[in-house]
């Protein structure tokens, strides 16, 4: 095998192989198959993958903190099956809005393991959260804290969290960048004490502790530790929530922490701050999903000259990450793999900025091709979008060399059926 085809392959979800003719296999199925099967664009979720990486977090934190909850930070993906699946490796779920909260109550997650997190809650939402009898919700400005006395009743307390803005900028993309001063998220550590101060008094709301989140795509754990150190300064609470924000490996030149490097250093500082017996909760979410997606075109069209467009079936109606980000994604042939020349690898829609991956080598595209595009499993499914009357992919659970798809395409019908006389 070519070291192209080994760091190309590295990039997809583990045990991923070519087979006899040189042609992608994903979780023992062919990506020619699926492509067939279930038609272009897809969204191929290897299962075992996410079950090992939803594992690897919780069976790590409890290893080095035994009272501690990963919770999952649905936005990620916030997709029924994947709902399902990561309850039953016991993880909680984190929700930013009620859509995910029913979609998270239809996949049957306990309502007590649910963090309802927004920095805009609707008063239909909160009471949304409260009916349902949500753990924790975290509060993110003090018109939560108003609107949640309204809300909840005499006879019971809901329990909160409140959510910190460190003042800590990490290096990724300003888009995905929370913590820092100005942020529209939560509250400044001096805000942030007024809105401990006042919900220690409140009869209603039980305050369980504080909640950091400082952004997504971080590839070092120091701004995490000085998140957690930030934290620690504001009291003794029996619940540090200190969010998520490890980033995924997209492209080679990627290097993030590990997910073992990231526990430790975390834990490391909560061991010199906070108190032994305290719940430390984590919410990863780009990091947990991102590597077990992969998505799945087929070439429309190739246009030779300087560059070579290679336009796609698909784009920026299931891939908003680059136009938003500008994150790269590597691709390739998929009965192909590695080596080629560099191409501009496009999709169908009327957007100059309809690329998804700039100079990306590709061995001798062809219209008909399939294009396999690793690393999605991240954003892609939350982020997909109509636009040009693009029909939302469907997503294909495999395991075992057995697919299955968990959310089927959209139709035209289902374009028009919001539609009123």
């Amino acid at each position: 095998m070519a070291a192209s085809q080994q760091e190309l392959l590295s990039l997809f979800p583990p045990g991923t192989v070519l087979d006899r003719d040189a042609t992608l296999v994903i979780a023992g199925c062919s990506v020619t198959d699926l492509a067939e099967r279930f038609g272009t664009p897809a969204l191929i979720v290897d299962e075992a993958a996410l079950r090992g990486r939803a594992r690897r977090y919780a069976d790590g934190l409890a290893a080095r903190w035994t009272n501690s909850r990963v919770a999952f930070a649905s936005k990620a993906f916030p997709c029924t099956a994947v709902y399902r699946l990561l309850a039953q490796e016991g993880l909680s779920i984190d929700v930013a809005g009620g859509g995910e909260l029913a979609l998270a109550l239809a996949a049957g997650v306990d309502p007590a393991t649910l963090v309802v997190h927004g920095n805009a809650k609707t008063d239909a939402e909160l009471a949304l959260a409260v009916q349902a009898g949500a753990g924790l919700i975290v509060i993110d400005n003090f018109d939560d804290i108003d609107r949640l006395e309204q809300l909840v009743t005499r006879d019971r307390q809901q329990a909160v969290l409140v959510r910190v803005t460190p003042g800590i900028r990490p290096d990724t993309h300003a888009a995905v960048s929370t913590g820092q001063a100005g942020s529209k998220f939560g509250l400044t550590l001096p805000q942030a004490r007024k809105a401990i101060a006042r919900l220690h008094a409140s009869d209603v709301l039980r305050l369980d502790g504080v909640h950091v989140h400082i952004g997504s795509q971080i590839l070092d754990t120091g701004p995490f530790v000085r998140a957690v150190e930030a934290v620690a300064d504001l009291g003794t609470f029996d619940v540090y929530n200190v969010g998520g924000g490890l980033g995924a490996r997209y492209t080679y030149g990627d290097t993030p922490p590990s997910v073992e490097e990231y526990l430790d250093a975390l834990v490391d500082a909560a061991r010199r701050g906070l108190p032994s017996g305290a719940r430390i909760m984590i919410e990863p979410g780009r990091s947990l999903v991102a590597e077990a997606g992969v998505t799945l075109y087929r070439v429309a069209t190739v246009k030779h000259g300087e560059p070579v467009f290679v336009a796609v079936d698909g784009g920026m109606g299931d891939n908003l990450e680059v136009a938003l980000y500008g994150q790269r994604f590597e691709a390739t042939v998929a009965t192909r793999v590695g080596g080629g020349d560099p191409c501009h690898l496009v999709g169908r829609h009327c957007e100059s900025g309809d690329l998804l991956s700039a100079d990306v080598p590709l061995r001798d595209p062809r219209p008909g091709d399939v294009i396999a595009v690793p690393v999605t499993g991240a954003y892609c499914y939350s982020l997909a979008n109509n636009y040009n009357g693009a029909l939302r992919p469907p997503v294909v659970f495999c395991r075992d060399g057995e697919a299955r798809a968990v959310v089927r395409r959209e139709t035209y019908d289902d374009l028009r059926r919001r539609d009123l006389p």
